[in-house]
């Protein structure tokens, strides 16, 4: 195992207490909070890159066994639920509730620039934390952290309707005499083999809202949700 500095040990305490996990590795959990900023990029130290896409694998996997334990969907609505609870704003989420962005190795600059907060790089640490412990606890130590810090997600989304929010949006805005929702494409960041789309979807005389997924697809599906959530009572 990797050494780890004193200093580096104080600040994964911290971390261990927040997730309830010791990890055994040590030299794992700090690969796993450095952002590819840190050290301006030329940090001798490994970022957390090659664990959030085991990440992303593992959440996947533990989504669907939930899913497929829990619900009786068919699989379109299994589908559904399961990109709502793997998608990047979610793992932000789960990241800000197990604080994650405390502990971000990052650059100064990233950090000024309220990287710590970021939807992005929250979401990829998380995913990247949840690799670490499946690689130094196992299946059960990874499901254990994901029963814990997705509970609330898992909540919300059983809530919901498994209609596609798309055809839901269309259906609900015809019905209040509504024209058409268009989506634009806002932004697309990240490499080309792990993309991040940012989707606007409008409705002319009732408003905006903005999505991301790592398609068109997905992005166009929670910029529909986020405008569903937002639908004006009256």
């Amino acid at each position: 195992m990797t050494n780890v500095s004193p200093q580096m040990q104080k600040r994964l305490a911290g971390l261990e207490k927040d997730l309830d996990y010791q990890f055994q590795d040590k030299a794992l959990a700090v690969t796993a909070l450095t952002h590819s900023s840190y050290g301006d990029g030329r940090s001798k130290n490994s970022n957390n890159e090659r664990l959030e896409f085991l990440g992303d694998r593992v959440l996947g996997l533990l989504t669907a066994e939930k899913l497929f334990e829990f619900t009786n969907g068919d699989e379109g609505s299994m589908a559904r639920r399961l990109n709502a609870l793997v998608r990047k704003e979610t793992c932000a989420r789960v990241a800000r509730r197990a604080n994650l962005g405390a502990y971000l190795l990052i650059s100064p600059s990233e950090d000024r620039q309220g990287g710590r907060d970021k939807t992005s790089i929250l979401g990829d640490v998380c995913e990247a934390i949840l690799a670490a412990i499946y690689l130094d606890g196992g299946f059960v130590a990874a499901k254990a952290f994901y029963d814990q810090f997705w509970r609330d997600e898992i909540d919300a989304v059983m809530s919901k309707s498994t209609k596609d929010p798309k055809t839901d949006l269309q259906e609900k805005a015809s019905a209040h005499g509504y024209g058409l929702p268009v989506y634009t494409v806002l932004e697309r960041s990240g490499p080309d083999h792990r993309p991040l789309f940012v989707i606007e979807v409008d409705i002319a005389g009732l408003g905006k809202a903005k999505g991301t997924g790592k398609s068109k697809k997905d992005a166009e599906r929670y910029a529909a949700l986020h405008l569903l959530e937002n639908w004006p009572e009256k």
